[in-house]
C-alpha cells in the first residue's frame, strides 16, 4: 500500500505561506477571485507538513491555469484539458508527491471533460481544484459548459440553447470519493475545505463558486456577499441537520421522505425531522443535494461526500509487486498468455 503520510522537513523552521509566494508577478483582472483562492492555497500547504519539492501544481490553459506560476513550488502548465492526465502519469511514477490539478469551468469540463471523469473514476491520489465562473474568461466572455441556459455572450447573442454540466455531479456520476463546494470570497470556509481535501486518501474534487469581474460579475452575488449569503447558503456539517438563515430559523426536510422542502421554525425549537448531513453515504444522498438550487433552495457548500475506498496508487503497487512474483517474468509465458489457437494448414 502506498504510504499516504508526508514527513515534515526535520532540519530548518516550519514553513509559512511567504515560502510558498513565488516571485512572479500575478496578472489576474484587479478584483478577480482567483486572488482569493491562490491566497488561501498558500496558508494551506504549510500546515500539511509537506516539503516544498514535494508539491506539484499541474494546470491546463485558462485564467486558472496560471496557478503554477503563483505558487512557490514545482509546477506544469500543461495544455488544454490534458492537466488530469499528466497528474495521473506524474502520481503514478512519482507516488510520494503531492500533486494538484487547478482547472476551470471551461477547461476540465469542455475539452478536457473526458480526461477528469477517467481521473475521478480511477481514485487517483490526487487533489483537483475546478474554478466555475461559468464563462470563458481568457477567451473574453463566450458561455462555458456551467453557464446557465438562455446565457447571452459574444459566442450566443441570442441566449445559449445549452443545458449546463453541473461539476459536482459530474463527479459524483464517476464515484469520487471526495466531493466539495467552496465560495471565493468566504476565505475560512474555503480555507477549511482545501485543507480537507489536501488530507484525504484519494481524488479529491473541489468547485469553487468564483467570480469574474469583468465577464460574468456577480454569476454569485447573493451567496457571495457578506450581507446576504447566511440567507442564501446551507453549510453542509457531517451530523448536523441542514439549517440556515441570518436567524438559523430556516431547515431542509425531507417531504414524504422523498422531496426536499424549506421549512421556517423558531431559532430554539428546530423540527426534530430535519435532514441530518451524512457524507459517508452512498453518492445518491450526496446527488440528491446538489439538486438544491436557488431560487427554491438555498446552495449548499461543504463536503458533500467522504469516502476511502482503495486508490489507483494503491492498486497499481499491488499490482506490480504481483507481477515480481516468481515465474511472473517469464517472457514466453507472457507473450503466448493463457489462450493459444492452431491454424490448420
Amino acid at each position: 500500500m502506498a504510504d499516504r503520510t508526508f514527513p515534515t522537513p526535520k532540519t530548518g523552521p516550519a514553513l509559512t505561506r511567504k515560502d510558498f509566494v513565488s516571485d512572479q508577478m500575478v496578472r489576474w483582472c484587479p478584483g478577480c477571485g482567483d486572488f482569493a483562492i491562490l491566497a488561501q492555497v498558500q496558508k494551506t500547504l504549510p500546515k500539511l507538513g509537506i516539503p516544498k519539492e514535494k508539491i506539484v501544481f499541474i494546470s491546463g490553459i485558462g485564467c486558472s491555469s496560471r496557478f503554477p506560476y503563483y505558487v512557490d513550488t514545482y509546477g506544469f502548465h500543461s495544455i488544454h484539458g490534458r492537466a488530469p492526465a499528466i497528474a495521473t502519469g506524474l502520481k503514478c511514477a512519482r507516488p510520494d508527491l503531492q500533486v494538484w490539478v487547478v482547472t476551470g469551468d471551461g477547461d476540465g469540463l469542455s475539452i478536457g471533460g473526458n480526461h477528469l471523469i477517467h481521473a475521478i473514476r480511477r481514485n487517483i491520489d490526487i487533489n483537483i481544484l475546478l474554478f466555475n465562473n461559468r464563462i470563458y474568461g481568457l477567451t473574453k466572455g463566450q458561455y462555458s459548459p456551467t453557464s446557465e441556459r438562455g446565457k447571452v455572450t459574444k459566442s450566443s447573442p441570442v441566449g445559449s440553447l445549452d443545458r449546463p454540466i453541473y461539476p459536482l455531479r459530474t463527479a459524483l456520476a464517476s464515484e469520487a470519493t471526495f466531493v466539495a463546494r467552496s465560495v471565493d470570497a468566504d476565505v475560512q470556509h474555503l480555507a477549511e475545505t482545501l485543507e480537507r481535501a489536501a488530507t484525504h486518501k484519494g481524488t479529491s474534487f473541489v468547485e469553487i463558486y468564483q467570480n469574474c469581474i469583468v465577464f460574468n460579475n456577480g454569476a454569485f452575488e447573493d451567496i457571495e456577499n457578506r450581507a446576504t449569503r447566511d440567507d442564501f447558503v446551507v453549510k453542509l456539517e457531517h451530523g448536523k441537520p441542514l439549517i440556515f438563515g441570518k436567524d438559523r430559523d430556516h431547515g431542509i426536510r425531507m417531504k414524504g421522505g422523498l422531496t426536499p422542502e424549506v421549512v421556517t421554525f423558531k431559532p430554539e425549537e428546530p423540527p426534530k425531522d430535519l435532514l441530518v448531513h451524512n457524507e459517508k453515504a452512498g453518492a445518491e444522498f450526496a446527488y440528491m443535494l446538489t439538486q438544491l438550487e436557488p431560487p427554491e433552495f438555498p446552495t449548499p457548500v461543504g463536503v458533500f461526500r467522504s469516502v476511502e475506498e482503495a486508490t489507483y496508487n494503491d492498486l497499481l503497487d499491488a499490482q506490480i509487486e504481483s507481477a515480481k512474483k516468481p515465474g511472473a517474468d517469464d517472457l514466453s509465458k507472457l507473450l503466448a498468455g493463457p489462450e493459444t489457437w492452431e491454424v490448420a494448414a
